[in-house]
């Protein structure tokens, strides 16, 4: 039996989730807006045969205090689907996921972006499928208020059957193109959807023939209970936070367990928490990284972030206080959740607190090259995850560190590949080309 190999993504928007990262000595500043930078990075990704280039998205500038936004490097960003339709020209294997959310667009224009960029890139595209958590997008498409919590998951179900229906309009042999008959495609090999649902109402058919892996790559980025459960369903790839390891198998477990009674296969979905690598040539020096990089946070931002993941203001709470009680709210149930947990696990002040958040408070391997790969083995060995979402501390120099000093050590162990096997997303994933459901 062959050994079992890690998945690695490479999470790029914002370039890094650290919020002191444009700040770091040597760093690009621009490098969440410099077409120049992001090339480059994604070239060097594919050299070192990462998985997938994932663009996260945000539909809202004003969704922290002003003091705070003035200080982050979120604030300007490309329009995924134009950014990897650019990146597709210029790269050859690697895989390109977008967000897209399910709340603020139409199925009809999700199908048609995903279906072009999977056909420009020769198959490399993947939808990463979110309800969108900040009430601030709301407010950018004629909405006063968020839809509530669980509506947006069930709005999500519906909108994934609609796009997938969209993107099996055409049967693949619809396309004839018979120069001598003057033929161009068999009308009999064309479904019109026609769905009439609960929220959504779409007639087509798609005006693009099938995308060349059937349909791009699902990926699925909840953790709340109906987000598990739309994963489930539907996904093909969790991109998700646990905090440590027995964290990550309890949500592995959960998730690939509940794919056995929905009969899929526990393959067919790859679990890929986020994880922050700082990587250094002694874990003194690793850590010595982390320890500079955090410090370049400022609190207006700190606290900012940790308002953002509690889905309430804090700003006005004492700083050097325990957190008092919060109240639910709309926004992100899981993230919410992980705030409070760490609160009281590690009894930290508000302000201890909005630091660990205002820089990056999820999961976290800093050390060798050695000791990184031991750790990411054991997650991988104990069913804690498939592999990761790379997140990368500063650019260009932590993406270096990750490519230059942890990959080699990866492929010497035998733990990811050395070549790509394949030319699309779901050939690096291990994944089937999903039938047409319309079409045998």
């Amino acid at each position: 039996m062959p050994k079992k190999q890690l998945h690695l993504g490479a999470f790029m928007r914002p370039v890094s989730l650290h919020t002191g990262a444009w700040r770091y000595p040597g760093s690009y500043p621009d490098a969440n807006f410099n077409f120049r930078h992001l090339k480059s990075f994604a070239l060097r990704l594919e050299a070192a045969k990462f998985d997938a280039f994932f663009m996260a998205d945000h539909l809202a500038v004003l969704n922290m205090p002003v003091e705070a936004l003035r200080r982050s490097h979120t604030v300007t960003s490309f329009e995924p689907f134009t950014l990897l339709s650019a990146l597709a020209a210029v790269t050859e294997r690697i895989g390109l996921v977008a967000t897209a959310s399910t709340t603020f667009d139409q199925p009809y224009h999700i199908a048609r972006r995903f279906a072009s960029l999977d056909h420009i890139s020769g198959g490399r595209a993947g939808w990463n499928i979110v309800t969108t958590a900040n009430p601030d997008a709301a407010r950018n498409f004629g909405l006063d208020d968020h839809l509530e919590h669980g509506e947006r998951y069930v709005r999500a179900r519906e909108f994934f059957d609609v796009v997938t229906g969209l993107w099996d309009s055409f049967a693949d042999d619809a396309f004839i193109r018979d120069v001598e008959s003057g033929i161009f495609f068999d009308p009999e090999r064309l479904h019109v959807l026609n769905h009439k649902g609960p929220q959504i109402k779409v007639r087509g058919p798609l005006n693009i023939a099938r995308p060349p892996q059937g349909w791009p790559v699902i990926v699925q980025a909840g953790q709340s209970e109906p987000g598990r459960q739309l994963a489930a369903e539907t996904a093909e790839a969790v991109f998700c936070s646990p905090r440590d390891l027995a964290a990550g198998k309890a949500l592995y477990a959960d998730i690939k367990g509940r794919l056995a009674a929905l009969g899929r296969p526990r393959d067919s979905l790859k679990i890929l928490p986020a994880a922050f690598v700082v990587i250094g040539d002694t874990i003194e020096e690793a850590r010595a990284k982390r320890f500079k990089l955090d410090s370049l946070v400022h609190y207006e931002s700190a606290i900012a972030s940790l308002s953002i993941a509690l889905g309430h203001d804090v700003s006005a709470f004492d700083p050097d206080a325990p957190l008092p009680a919060i109240p639910e709210t709309n926004a992100s149930k899981s993230s919410r959740a992980q705030v409070l947990k760490l609160a009281e696990e590690e009894g930290l002040t508000v302000r201890q607190l909005a630091q660990r958040y205002g820089g990056y408070a999820g999961l976290a391997f800093v050390g060798t090259a050695q000791t990184v790969a031991d750790e990411m083995a054991a997650w991988l060995d104990g069913e804690g995850s498939d592999g990761f979402n790379v997140v990368f501390p500063y650019l260009p120099q932590g993406l270096d560190d990750v490519v230059g000093k942890l990959v080699p050590e990866l492929q010497r162990r035998g733990l990811f590949r050395k070549d790509y096997e394949g030319t699309t997303l779901r050939d690096h994933l291990g994944l089937p080309r999903p039938g047409n459901r319309f079409f045998a």
